[in-house]
């Protein structure tokens, strides 16, 4: 594969840019604040959340399967509060890449996993506009990864060959998942590390630019 052949950057959102939208950590937490069984709200979450992404169900759905499936001393409004409230910016990733995009050259698209409700806030509260061209979001396109077929949606919607594109996502599964269908994919465990690859991208990119323009 020729690194210099990429025009077109994909990254998921959770883990890389944000917080996760709604992790078990936050779920936890949740338990202790409005005195949740977590036991009964992990299972039940297992249940339901991956339909909820797919967009199978909306978020009070998935709230009435989880939480309010008996009578609670606080308001759905209260909960749902908290849940956004979860979602945060995540140390120099995002500020640096809405500057970095500027004079990259590159397209850059999200592919995340992301119920609707969610996705929606964290794209309008951290103005991901700024970096993204395109949003591939699992409640969207009712696809989640590690489908292969959200990759190839991606692609698809970019008009790549999978020799164009990389991928970066926090969890390893997924970015192995990009890489068995060509890809170039890397697991994002840091900023300066994912910096560096970009940076490098970028000198590929122009070195090949300048060179078809002779």
């Amino acid at each position: 594969m020729e690194a210099t052949s990429v025009k077109f950057l994909f990254f998921d959102i959770g883990g890389v840019l944000l917080t996760n939208g709604w992790g078990h950590q936050s779920r936890e937490e949740a338990a202790r604040k409005f005195g949740l069984d977590y036991n009964e709200v992990k299972e039940l979450h297992t249940f339901i959340f991956n339909v909820y992404e797919a967009a199978g169900v909306d978020l009070d759905d998935y709230l009435d399967t989880v939480v309010f499936n008996h009578p609670r001393e606080f308001t759905r409004e209260d909960f749902k509060n908290f849940m956004f409230e979860q979602s945060k910016e995540l140390p120099d990733m995002l500020a640096w890449l809405k500057e970095w995009k500027k004079t990259s050259g590159f397209k850059i698209m999200a592919i995340n996993n992301e119920g609707k409700e969610l996705n929606d806030y964290r794209i309008k509260k951290f103005k991901l506009h700024e970096v993204f061209d395109a949003f591939i979001s699992s409640c969207e396109v009712g696809i989640r990864k590690p489908d292969p077929a959200i990759f190839k949606l991606a692609m698809g919607v970019a008009m790549a060959q999978p020799s164009e594109c990389v991928y970066f996502d926090d969890r390893k599964m997924f970015a192995i998942a990009a890489g068995k269908l060509g890809m170039r994919a890397y697991q994002h465990t840091g900023f300066e590390t994912t910096k560096k690859i970009l940076e490098d991208l970028k000198k590929e990119f122009n070195t090949t630019k300048n060179e078809h323009n002779r």
